[in-house]
């Protein structure tokens, strides 16, 4: 069975190079969004293996799309990819607080994250 993942990113160019590099990875991406309100919705209805999201977002920030995942025991078996520009350590310790797998900074290769992602999935089978 492939892996699911809803992607969210305001940028739609790094929506794009996110999705290929998810294709790239084995997985199914089942949802996009623009914002962290839509990729809060979409978690919900979709329950995927996994979520990749923006740190930056209009709206809910992907720091408090996580927290809420992480919150609802309905989304236990949800993984978080956070993504962001901020690569400093306090930043990246914030994803991590809020209960996130794993933290990207951007620019990434898509290489890059195709493997991280292939990491993750692979760890949840």
């Amino acid at each position: 069975m492939t892996s699911t993942v809803v992607i969210a990113d305001d940028d739609v160019d790094i929506r794009a190079l996110v999705r290929i590099s998810a294709v790239r990875a084995g997985l199914n991406v089942v949802a996009e969004a623009g914002n962290g309100d839509e990729a809060l919705s979409a978690i919900r209805l979709l329950v995927p293996e996994l979520a990749i999201l923006d740190v930056s977002m209009p709206g809910l920030s992907g720091l408090e799309v996580c927290r809420l995942v992480r919150a609802d025991s309905a989304l236990d078996g949800v993984q978080v990819l956070l993504v962001s520009a901020a690569a400093d350590e306090t930043s990246i310790a914030a994803g991590m607080r809020a209960g996130a797998a794993d933290y990207l900074s951007k620019p990434f290769s898509p290489r890059e994250l195709a493997s991280r992602l292939s990491a993750h999935v692979g760890g949840t089978r």
